[in-house]
């Protein structure tokens, strides 16, 4: 009787789930462990099998995606800023405050399905996609 082993490649899932743990960091971090963790998937990606590869990109779009959206919910914070001193600025306080919420949350999701796939040991099933 022969016990049935596994003779596939594995591929080293340390460094992406490096960079998830950086990410959800940044929650704590203002960010700036985001940044690191950006650094680590564009300088891994080039060397990663498909597996991790699909998850350096999902990582890299993350980023890019989620950083585009707190610039845009500043730009509605700095605007609303200076118009609150006459009242017609708050509702775009409260839609920058929504905005803000809004990307944490997509943000912290994106995270936790990507790590929850890399524990699972697969790829990324869609890292192109804009949602989850």
């Amino acid at each position: 009787m022969t016990d049935h082993l596994d003779y596939g490649v594995t591929e080293d899932r340390t460094m992406p789930a490096v960079a998830y743990a950086l990410y959800l960091l940044g929650f704590a971090t203002a960010g700036l462990t985001s940044v690191v963790g950006v650094i680590i998937a564009y300088s891994s990606q080039a060397t990663a099998g498909p597996q991790t590869r699909s998850h350096y990109t999902f990582l890299i779009r993350t980023f890019w995606i989620g950083l585009v959206w707190c610039v845009i919910a500043g730009m509605v914070l700095g605007i609303g800023i200076p118009l609150s001193f006459i009242l017609i600025g708050i509702p775009l306080l409260i839609l920058a405050k929504v905005m803000f919420a809004l990307g944490a949350v997509w943000y912290g999701l994106r995270c936790v399905v990507g790590v929850i796939y890399l524990a699972q040991g697969e790829p990324y099933p869609r890292p192109y996609a804009n949602l989850v």
